[in-house]
């Protein structure tokens, strides 16, 4: 079974959030899938990526792009697929995966201020813990990401 945290984004943005949390992967030596739910969400994130400021180098590929999966350390997908070896799974927009289990991590982050994403969240906590899933809950606070259960 994997271990899947929820982080309740209450802070900041997704733009703002998703590299740091990516950068910390990198930083041990590891891939990660993002799963994003439509097209247009994925160029958005392509595009923030590459400006982000920290970490301010974040390689990654999409089938929109460059492609070549097996080459990057990142790669970002609206299908359920980890071309690139990824042990870590990033979760974004209400995005699902029914391969939670072929990951070490999953990281499955919602907006905070929509409360249809929480709902949802919600819903995704229930079917992973029924699972069997190990899971933590994590939300932003003033010093960063706070563990909360």
């Amino acid at each position: 079974m994997s271990e899947i945290g929820f982080y309740h984004l209450t802070r900041t943005p997704m733009e703002q959030a998703l590299p740091k949390l990516l950068g910390r992967v990198l930083g041990q030596g590891g891939r990660a899938v993002v799963r994003v739910g439509d097209p247009a969400r994925l160029a958005s994130l392509d595009a923030s990526l590459w400006l982000s400021a920290d970490p301010d180098w974040l390689p990654h590929g999409s089938a929109q792009g460059i492609g070549h999966p097996e080459l990057q350390p990142i790669w970002l997908t609206t299908e359920d697929e980890a071309p690139n070896g990824a042990r870590f799974l990033f979760l974004v927009d209400g995005a699902d995966s029914a391969r939670l289990g072929a990951f070490d991590r999953v990281l499955d982050l919602f907006d905070g201020q929509d409360e249809a994403a929480v709902a949802a969240a919600r819903r995704r906590w229930s079917a992973a813990k029924a699972a069997g899933h190990s899971l933590t809950y994590w939300q932003q606070g003033p010093r960063g990401w706070e563990r909360k259960a």
